[in-house]
């Protein structure tokens, strides 16, 4: 059982209906005992204790229910004085202020703090009654009445209150009168409609929390400045445009949430804030973060999640402290270096704009079990990752990666691995789904000693051919690649295709140059050829060449200039996956619906105005479709009886239904949708 004197609080919580079921004993109230009569004195000191009179009326009559866990749910109400002679049943008081319960009762166990429910008939209030405001000042009626208690009964003994919670009630505003209570240390009016707040709060010197989250403040008063003590500030959920230039004074504070208001920058005061743990920036129209933010030597929590940020001070990467660093949902290009980030653990970095992943962005990063970098365009994977040997989480999915280095399964507490949206070409999509083990095990049966030199050539021989000397051979005979990207050239050199000579290539990367054309000696490899990616170019036509591949199973001609594709491209019956992403498709390719083996078509971005759900619903092994950011004007309903589809992405088109809260129920719910809007 608890001893010492309690903290007084008191909460005004609404309540519904008459019965509420309680976890046990409730403190500064009264429990129903087996004495029929009613001792209305001892009420009245009840009362003296300042709080509203609350009864606790039980079924039971077996005096040792009173306490934790009672077995007939509690009935808990607001019981004035005037009326409490009325009421039937006993009494027996509950020695919180003590901490003790009196004797012989059966109480086992007894709150520190002092709870009292109001249960008001008309629901949650508007309005604050004034005797809360003066509860440690007016003297009750019930204090000259003739009542006798024994030295060891004075349990009615008064601390000023502490703690008042006026959560989850319909308030407009609170009084002036919040000064009466100087001995507060916790304020909680969260879930209110209060607009603003009164400027005596700046009196309460002893505040350690105030939380006024959840409601409809525009601006917050200069006095809560004043606030020397305060701990914690919650503001989030409210409708607040700016912050006063005085935060700088709230110099112990620890916790500080403006999450989910208007804010469009924030005071450089903030910089003072040297004892802040935990800052929440999230969902507020920031474009920039200040530099000076990096003076909270003692922040380990930030998040700046759904924002407006496109760069991130290079400064932050000074926090020392800084363990968890919340960026989703920004417009980063980069991320920044943290040389100094040495306990950094979290890395939240999704749905960004992040195009590299640099060998110095991870270096420092000794301390990192959580690396989330999901929808971004990422193109490559440094070596450098397996530098992060703490590393647990690591979730780069739906980017534009196309190879992995073997070494990331060398990761000895990597336990999630996320590649799922990604262009793998040296990695089979059923492995992908077989899980994150399988995948590190895979990834390291296939971990080679690199012959190239430092450059990443080959060793240059007498029996090396000139032409040899600047072709990584290692990648065709080993790896089965040949690749030639990011040169920006307009052609591919003839020695690339003389290098192969004998060697069975499966994977070509022609990606990002300039290409006009698809280079026609591709066809060369037509006998074991089955990944292409000509993506990022500028290709206006595919040629019959690549029509004659007939084991292609990958194809990737994003980010060119296509507008059609050839009808020979039926040929091409082993293609499973076709990216056709950000091209001048104004109409759906026809000969994809004769492709049957498909199983992902990714066209968004494009200027498709309409698809046939006869012939795709022919395609029954189609399982993701992506028509995003086109120029469709209708979906027709029947695309909804193309069950086998398990993705369809069409946001971003001009048609009115279905809506967009349909849309972000997921695929089985559009799908649904529109089999409901098949005419009958």
């Amino acid at each position: 059982m608890e001893t010492g004197v309690a903290e007084p609080e008191l909460s005004f919580v609404p309540v519904a209906g008459e019965r509420i079921p309680m976890a046990g004993a409730v403190p500064g109230c009264f429990c129903a005992s087996t004495n029929p009569y009613w001792a209305e004195n001892v009420w009245r000191a009840a009362l003296r204790r300042r709080t509203w009179g609350c009864w606790w009326m039980r079924r039971s009559t077996r005096l040792g229910n009173v306490g934790w866990q009672p077995r007939n749910p509690p009935t808990l109400g607001c019981i004035p004085s005037s009326v409490a002679s009325r009421v039937m049943g006993g009494i027996l008081p509950l020695c919180s202020l003590l901490g003790r319960p009196p004797p012989n009762s059966g109480v086992t166990t007894i709150r520190r703090t002092w709870s009292c429910w109001n249960r008001s008939r008309g629901g949650p209030r508007d309005v604050v009654p004034q005797h809360v405001w003066r509860i440690n000042l007016d003297t009750p009626e019930e204090a000259h009445q003739n009542l006798s208690f024994g030295a060891a009964d004075r349990w009615w003994e008064q601390t000023d209150l502490t703690k008042l919670i006026l959560a989850s009630n319909k308030l407009q505003c609170l009084s002036e009168d919040v000064k009466l209570l100087p001995a507060l240390t916790v304020l909680d009016v969260h879930d209110n409609q209060l607009t603003s707040l009164p400027s005596a709060l700046g009196q309460l010197e002893n505040l350690q929390k105030l939380d006024v989250s959840h409601n409809k403040l525009k601006s917050i008063p200069e006095e809560v400045m004043q606030l020397s003590n305060l701990r914690s500030l919650l503001l989030q959920h409210n409708e607040l445009s700016c912050l006063p230039d005085g935060f700088g004074q709230l110099v112990h504070l620890e916790e500080l949430d403006v999450s989910n208001n208007h804010l469009t920058d924030i005071p450089t005061s903030f910089a003072l804030l040297v004892n802040l743990v935990r800052l929440n920036l999230a969902c507020n129209q920031l474009k920039d973060l200040p530099a000076d933010i990096s003076a909270m030597r003692s922040l380990r929590q930030l998040d700046c999640t759904k924002n407006y940020l496109e760069t991130v001070p290079s400064k932050l990467a000074t926090m020392a402290s800084l363990e968890q660093l919340y960026l989703r949902k920004n417009k980063l290009r980069s991320l920044p270096e943290f040389p100094s980030c040495k306990l950094l653990k979290e890395l939240h970095a999704g749905e960004n704009q992040i195009e590299i992943l640099n060998a110095e962005n991870l270096k420092h990063l000794n301390s990192l079990s959580v690396l989330e970098l999901r929808d971004n365009k990422i193109k490559s994977v440094p070596d450098e990752i397996t530098l992060l040997q703490k590393l647990e989480r690591l979730d780069l999915a739906n980017n534009d990666i196309s190879r992995l280095p073997y070494t990331l399964g060398n990761l000895p507490h990597l336990k999630f691995l996320a590649l799922e949206g990604n262009p793998l070409r040296t990695i089979r999509r059923d492995l992908l789904q077989k899980g994150t083990q399988e995948l590190l095990k895979y990834l390291r049966s296939k971990i080679q000693d690199d012959v190239t030199n430092p450059n990443g050539e080959p060793p240059v021989t007498a029996m090396t051919l000139p032409s040899e000397s600047r072709i990584n051979m290692h990648a065709i005979t080993t790896l089965k690649l040949l690749e030639y990207s990011e040169k920006q050239a307009a052609v591919v050199p003839e020695e690339m295709f003389d290098a192969v000579r004998s060697h069975p290539v499966t994977t070509v990367n022609f990606s990002k140059n300039q290409l006009s054309q698809i280079p026609p000696r591709i066809a060369e490899l037509k006998d074991s050829l089955c990944d292409v990616n000509l993506g990022f170019n500028k290709i206006s036509s595919v040629s019959l060449e690549l029509c004659l591949l007939r084991k292609l199973t990958h194809l990737d001609l994003r980010n060119n200039f296509l507008t059609s594709l050839p009808e020979e491209m039926e040929a091409l019956t082993g293609l499973q996956v076709i990216n056709l992403s950000f091209n001048r498709f104004k109409a759906f390719p026809g000969v994809l619906y004769r492709i049957l083996a498909l199983e992902t078509i990714l066209l968004s971005n494009n200027q498709v105005g309409s698809i046939d759900p006869l012939q795709l619903k022919r395609m029954d092994r189609l399982g993701t479709l992506d028509l995003q950011n086109n120029d469709l004007l209708q979906v027709p309903p029947e695309l909804g009886n193309c069950e086998s589809l398990r993705t369809l992405l069409l946001e971003g088109n001009p048609f009115r239904t279905p809506r967009a809260a349909v849309l972000a129920r997921g695929t089985a719910a559009v799908l649904e949708y529109l089999r409901s809007r098949i005419p009958t």
